[in-house]
């Protein structure tokens, strides 16, 4: 069994010397794993990458020129999506692992740490972040970018996406506390003219907002005047902190006033009434769920809402939230999910004649994956391997100590593996991480900048 070609640099070395436009790429013998509901799992497949993007999928698939990668061993998965993460904030990363609820987080780091950040603070941490998604797994991300004190707070996290590679969402928004200058949102259509003219390109642009003026005040909360915004640049919105009573009543309000759509998603969604999942359902609105962070923060009742959304008609998108308390995988929240999910249906049925109404490893991969990538609004760009769509995807190694013998390959995903386990990830059929190691970075410069970058930001007073 051979399953070494995606640790051989000569194999990289081969991949990398012919131009990217026109280079094929066969991955063959693997386990491809596709999230297409119409393709399922093909044992074994072969997949081919011609540029930037998904040729074929099947079994015995002709080389031709293409560089033939020996994938026996392994399992081939989309590239997993992020559906909301404040990435400026990950050389902060742990510091309060044990927060007690989302006041302690909101006043140490937006009311205390986000106002000592420089622009070079927000590209570092931003690149950080998006450096370790790409080790994780994570080929797309949106960065809820939310301490955009100043243009060139914003270009820096932009420009951080771009260096690193990945399939970026930059949500834009202004910081809930401090002094800023008070750009955003006005400042969206000089990003989107600078950054983001083209359709086809790995970044994307969308509008970030807050469910309610409870945490910052009316200028960042979401309502017709924003929805106007978000409508005349053609941009998607992501609306944070949906939660609660107020939220609920928010949500009604959006719907009444036609602003509920499938390009807005509402992130959280715990505590939400009846009357407000109604009307998200009806209007096709995404929802993207932070499975660790509604648990451990306890953001109203403390239970990710994917019962509440699937009974509603909305499969949701999976999210990292807050890395300076919470885990920075997919891996994480994929789990977390899966277990709090069934623990609550087995507790619920318990004592009765019902059967529990459990969801499944294959659920939480779908939205860690083709779902991410609909709440994104990228669904026909990522999150499954069909072809036409653009080469996002993982070689997982099946045969490693914790994940042989391969006998489900989703349940070996889903609960198997980790990071480890990611030999290779392509992103845009760009090859970005290769024998476990994340390419093109220096990590001594890498460390000596977030180090430092770090000890600014905890050593400078806040107003």
């Amino acid at each position: 069994m051979n399953v070494n070609d995606t640790t051989d640099a000569a194999v990289l070395e081969e991949i990398r010397r012919r131009p990217a436009h026109d280079r094929r790429i066969l991955f063959t013998g693997a386990t491809v794993v596709t999230m297409d509901p119409g393709l399922g799992v093909i044992e074994p497949g072969d997949l081919l990458v011609e540029g930037d993007t998904i040729a074929a999928v099947g079994t015995d698939l002709d080389a031709g020129d293409a560089v033939v990668v020996d994938a026996t061993g392994t399992i081939l998965t989309p590239g997993f999506v992020d559906t909301h993460r404040h990435a400026w904030e990950a050389q902060l990363r742990r510091i309060m692992p044990d927060v007690d609820d989302l006041g302690g987080y909101v006043m140490s780091t937006l009311a205390g740490y986000a106002t000592v950040y420089r622009p070079q603070d927000m590209y570092i941490g931003t690149k950080l972040a998006a450096l370790t998604a790409i080790d994780s797994g994570i080929t797309t991300m949106l960065d809820f970018s939310h301490n955009s004190r100043t243009r060139e707070h914003s270009d820096a996290a932009i420009e951080a996406l771009r260096d690193t590679g990945i399939r970026g969402v930059h949500a834009s928004m202004g910081p809930h506390f401090g002094d800023w200058d008070r750009q955003w949102p006005g400042d969206l259509a000089r990003i989107k003219d600078q950054y983001f003219s083209s359709d086809d390109q790995l970044l994307t642009l969308r509008l970030a907002t807050l469910a309610t003026d409870e945490i910052a005040g009316p200028v960042l909360a979401y309502g017709p005047e924003l929805a106007r915004v978000a409508a005349d640049l053609g941009i998607g919105v992501s609306v944070d902190a949906v939660f609660g009573g107020s939220s609920s009543e928010a949500i009604l309000r959006w719907a009444k006033d036609g602003i509920l759509n499938p390009g807005v998603t509402l992130i959280h969604a715990t505590g939400l009434t009846s009357e407000a999942w109604k009307a998200m359902g009806e209007t096709g609105t995404t929802v993207a769920l932070a499975p660790t962070s509604d648990a451990q923060i306890g953001l109203e009742t403390a239970i990710p809402a994917v019962d509440e959304a699937l009974s509603v008609g909305i499969r949701p998108g999976l999210s990292i939230d807050v890395e300076v308390a919470l885990a920075s995988d997919m891996f994480t929240q994929m789990r977390a999910l899966h277990a709090i999910q069934r623990m609550r249906a087995a507790n619920a049925a318990y004592g009765t004649d019902q059967q529990p109404h459990r969801i499944t490893t294959h659920d939480v991969l779908d939205f860690a994956t083709l779902q991410g990538a609909r709440t994104n609004g990228l669904a026909a760009v990522t999150g499954s391997l069909t072809p036409g769509k653009k080469a996002d995807l993982l070689v997982i190694r099946a045969e490693d100590i914790n994940n042989m013998p391969l006998n489900d390959p989703i349940g070996t995903v889903v609960l198997g593996s980790d990071a480890r386990n990611i030999s290779a990830v392509l992103v845009d059929g760009e090859p970005r991480k290769w024998n476990g190691n994340v390419l093109d970075v220096d990590l001594s410069a890498l460390r000596t900048e977030v180090h430092a970058s770090r000890e600014h930001v905890l050593n400078t007073p806040t107003a």
